[in-house]
């Protein structure tokens, strides 16, 4: 595997298709990131819930090539027992995903979550603000 591999939450990958500001974060190591399926998800409903096409949320998504991991048994595992350790910052189970997918891949997790960088739940965390 690739050591410049990264997971991506989907705040992050929004961020980079809104054009947000990124601070201490290189934003096109975002393309061909790998991402959860269940935030693939949500960044094609947040995409055609701010007014894309379905067709155009598609097309938008596909030009970063990420590489988009299925939320089988052992990371929707690990997020169910993340759970416990994460309710106290809001996580939701997108997050939640995200960060058990790093942890079973031993890769980075990115996001724009703040609330992330106080976690004690084993993942590397990089904030992209």
């Amino acid at each position: 595997m690739n050591d410049d591999l990264i997971v991506a939450d989907a705040s992050a990958i929004l961020a980079l298709l809104k054009k947000e500001p990124f601070r201490g974060f290189e934003p096109r190591r975002l393309f061909r990131a790998i991402i959860s399926a269940v935030n693939f998800s949500e960044v094609i409903e947040r995409l055609c819930s701010g007014g894309l096409t379905e067709a155009e949320a598609d097309g938008t998504v596909a030009e970063l090539d990420l590489q988009v991991a299925d939320f089988g048994r052992t990371p929707a595992r690990i997020a169910a027992h993340l759970r416990p350790r994460t309710r106290h910052a809001g996580l939701s189970l997108g997050d939640r995903a995200c960060l058990a997918l790093g942890l079973v891949l031993g890769r980075p997790v990115v996001t724009a979550d703040r609330a992330w960088a106080n976690l004690d739940v084993g993942a590397d965390v990089i904030l992209i603000r």
